[in-house]
């Protein structure tokens, strides 16, 4: 289990600074399939990341566990879909990556420079949990509790104003049930990441998120067997969207639409799922 213990207040606001851009693509970079919002269509398309056809380093997957352990086959897997996204012509155009919250610096210049080889104008790189609250959290600037449980990571984070204040990751998630197993060990992961969050917290900014309900994201938040079970052991309910394994790809492409708008051009705000 991987945390910061220091209250430091991570990640940047997105800031503006994007003029020329008139066209992007969102992306979710995930252990399971990597997902990808392109702006106009309204939709969110899954593109399967558990191998790559034209092989590679022998990995099988590109991403393990919110890594990324075969670049040169998450480098072909990205180009396939900016190709048909924004196609070959990569001038004027944007691209919004999320990736896990305690993912390390060199994960995070690892994806700036697989992304910059793509050619697009600008790159912006944000946490998950920002993306995810961008779409489905409250707009009162308060404390915000998101647990985004995914198929090998479960991640819980504090957001305070839009700000990590806090965050826990575990290597455990759906891919490490069995296929008739209950999922007690992913929720006792997540309810022990909240705990020890809150016995550490000294202003109460946990207390405050839980009495709004935490956001569930990720394809756990799918299965009401996990859902449920963690409402009833935190005594609150929970905030659910539609389709909460793809909060943080329509989060992401929330945020590219308002640096587009910024930039001139007027995109289509993500839409359901087809």
């Amino acid at each position: 289990m991987h945390s910061p213990h220091d209250g430091r207040r991570h990640g940047r606001p997105i800031r503006n600074g994007y003029r020329g851009v008139t066209r992007g693509l969102a992306l979710d970079l995930g252990s399971s399939c990597t997902r990808a919002w392109i702006p106009g269509l309204g939709i969110v398309t899954d593109a399967e990341s558990s191998g790559d056809p034209e092989g590679g380093s022998g990995h099988g997957r590109p991403i393990r566990r919110g890594r990324i352990v075969d670049p040169e086959s998450c480098g072909r897997m990205l180009s396939r879909i900016v190709d048909t996204a924004l196609g070959a012509d990569r001038s004027e155009t944007l691209i919004v990556l999320s990736h896990p919250v305690l993912a390390g610096p060199e994960h995070r210049a690892e994806v700036r420079e697989l992304l910059a080889t793509l050619g697009p104008t600008r790159i912006i790189v944000l946490d998950s949990a920002r993306a995810a609250a961008a779409y489905a959290g409250p707009q009162d600037g308060g404390p915000l509790l998101v647990v985004d449980i995914g198929a090998e990571l479960t991640e819980v984070t504090l957001l305070v104003d839009g700000m990590v204040r806090d965050a826990r990751q575990a290597e455990t998630g759906l891919s490490d049930l069995g296929p008739a197993e209950p999922p007690t060990a992913v929720v006792r992961t997540a309810l022990d990441m909240i705990t020890e969050m809150w016995r550490q917290d000294r202003y109460g900014a946990v207390l405050g998120a839980l009495r709004k309900g935490p956001l569930l994201a990720g394809g756990g938040a799918l299965r009401p067997d996990i859902t449920n079970r963690i409402a009833v052991r935190l005594g609150v309910p929970v905030r659910l969207v539609d389709d909460p394994a793809t909060t943080v790809v329509r989060g992401a492409g929330l945020i590219l639409g308002s640096a587009l708008r910024h930039a001139g051009a007027a995109p289509a705000l993500p839409g359901p799922v087809r």
